[in-house]
């Protein structure tokens, strides 16, 4: 028999888990869609080492952003078991919903939209972090990606393959920068553990601390942020085991094919603006939009904006703007219905 403390914190878990099942098939497509459709690495190693970079930038680079999704958006206390289930439910059906497209989604947007859904309901939305911080790098992020790559590539990337095409076709085949590349996908991987785990880890870290009275920012509220990581993290690798595949030919094959040095230029950027959005401000920002921004600009700076995939581009913006508004509008109607049969507070 399961003790009750168990059996409180089983749905919320599963549902938790649920979400970071998601969250692996959504997030292996930034991570390795660039290394996947450059065919420099096998679609049957992604999975492992996908998981084991997003645990290690959970880990090492996540505490901020968990504070962030725990108490940032919608306080703390109101946290309650039921309303956590609530938030994180949300946010699974609305990334399901994505993965099902073969489209990659920002998390990190569907999650604090769930978020915003009870915070409008309760009139507790904290508003500061929101719109000062949160939506307008959600903004910038992208455009910097797309700006910073289109340059790169146009004036230093292309002309140097244009001037060297014998060169550049033996680094190619060259085993270190085949190596370099798998190392950037897992960068991107690193980076995506330190923003995306908070998604599903925060929200649960609230609502142990608020059913244990435990402080937030004390020596136990640290150890609960850890091993909450523990237990939500490897679930990344099972989604990316079940949707990652699917979802990465979408970025990385349908809208345009990449050579290994595009790949490596769009791997670090978008990984560097991720990481330092997730260890300075502790921000859940989208690296799907920072990634597909990258991806494009070097496409256009390639073939030009005429030959990308413009059905594959038109698909991601679409479930873009509406798995977000799912999340909250999911959010937003259940925590009405929970409050109506007292089964909130």
């Amino acid at each position: 028999m399961f003790s009750p403390m168990f059996s409180i914190y089983l749905i919320p878990f599963s549902v938790a888990m649920f979400l970071a099942f998601n969250m692996g098939g959504s997030g292996t497509a930034p991570s390795f869609s660039c290394a996947y459709g450059s065919n420099i690495i096998q679609k049957k190693f992604i999975p492992g080492l996908f998981t084991i970079f997003v645990f290690l930038g959970a880990i090492f680079a996540g505490k901020k952003v968990i504070v962030t999704m725990s108490k940032g958006v919608l306080p703390a206390h109101l946290m309650s078991l039921p309303l956590t289930t609530i938030i994180l439910l949300s946010i699974s059906l609305s990334l399901l919903l994505a993965n099902l497209l073969r489209v990659p989604q920002s998390t990190s947007q569907s999650a604090i939209f769930a978020l915003i859904g009870p915070a409008i309901y309760f009139n507790m939305l904290q508003t500061n972090k929101l719109f000062f911080e949160i939506i307008p790098v959600w903004f910038l992020l992208p455009i910097i990606a797309f700006f910073s790559t289109l340059f790169i590539g146009k004036y230093i990337y292309n002309p140097i393959k244009k001037r060297n095409p014998d060169k550049i076709g033996k680094i190619y085949n060259h085993f270190l920068l085949k190596v370099v590349i798998v190392l950037a996908s897992c960068y991107v991987a690193f980076a995506i553990g330190s923003n995306n785990v908070a998604n599903a880890a925060g929200p649960m870290v609230s609502m142990i601390s608020n059913k244990l009275a435990i402080p937030a920012n004390g020596p136990d509220f640290v150890l609960i942020m850890i091993l909450t990581t523990l237990i939500i993290a490897p679930c990344f690798g099972i989604g990316s085991s079940f949707f990652g595949c699917n979802v990465m030919k979408t970025t990385g094959k349908e809208i345009v094919h990449f050579g290994p040095l595009g790949a490596t230029l769009v791997s670090i950027i978008t990984a560097t603006l991720l990481l330092l959005a997730s260890v300075t401000r502790g921000i859940p920002t989208s690296l799907v939009q920072v990634n597909a921004g990258a991806i494009i600009a070097l496409g256009i700076s390639k073939v030009g904006w005429k030959n990308i995939d413009h059905k594959s581009v038109k698909k991601i913006f679409s479930v873009w703007v509406i798995a977000p508004l799912i999340a909250l509008s999911i959010s937003y109607l259940l925590t009405i219905i929970a409050d109506k049969l007292g089964l909130l507070f």
